[in-house]
């Protein structure tokens, strides 16, 4: 079997949803972690091996399909004190740019929640190619950013008995990506 080149790699790919997870971790009552991801979304990206500057992504999300793996919280999430799933029923996120930065990449781009379009920039890290049984082309990537929730209108906490707040304002976004090479 040879391995693939750049040129074999470049192209345009799409998510596989069932092997991709768009999650985020916010921390509770100032003492642990929540992860939650949202479990509906469809993404596709232009990936240039040899000159990383012309690639792009654009990832669209269903607000209504967070999942934290608590039902009552999840309802919650999905009201206007968090994402407002009724009147903002997506969320969306285009790149504007992409550079590398030694083995990673930076991925910058313009991230909508509740109407709110603010620049975010998501390093991610390569882990690997592979040909599936099926014949496709895949990629895998890794991606991390920290953003600050108020900033996109997510407001909502309670003040705890003992000092401190119930939800962080620091979220960090994180990405697992498998997509496939159309």
């Amino acid at each position: 079997m040879t391995t693939p080149t750049t040129t074999d790699l470049t192209g345009t790919y799409v998510l596989d949803p069932t092997h991709t997870r768009l999650g985020f971790v916010a921390r509770h009552a100032m003492v642990t972690k929540v992860r939650g991801s949202f479990d509906e979304f469809e993404g596709k990206a232009h990936l240039d091996f040899e000159d990383p500057t012309q690639s792009s992504a654009e990832i669209t999300f269903q607000i209504a399909s967070v999942s934290t793996g608590q039902k009552q919280r999840d309802e919650h999430l999905r009201t206007n004190d968090f994402f407002d799933a009724e009147t903002y029923p997506t969320g969306q996120f285009v790149s504007t740019s992409v550079t590398k930065d030694g083995d990673d990449y930076v991925l910058a781009g313009d991230l909508t929640l509740k109407g709110i379009t603010k620049p975010v920039s998501i390093t991610w890290e390569s882990t690997g190619t592979a040909k599936d049984p099926f014949g496709n082309t895949r990629v895998g990537f890794e991606g991390r950013a920290t953003i600050n929730r108020k900033d996109w209108g997510i407001e909502y906490n309670a003040a705890l008995e003992t000092g401190g707040v119930l939800v962080s304002e620091k979220i960090t976004l994180e990405f697992d990506v498998s997509a496939i090479k159309q």
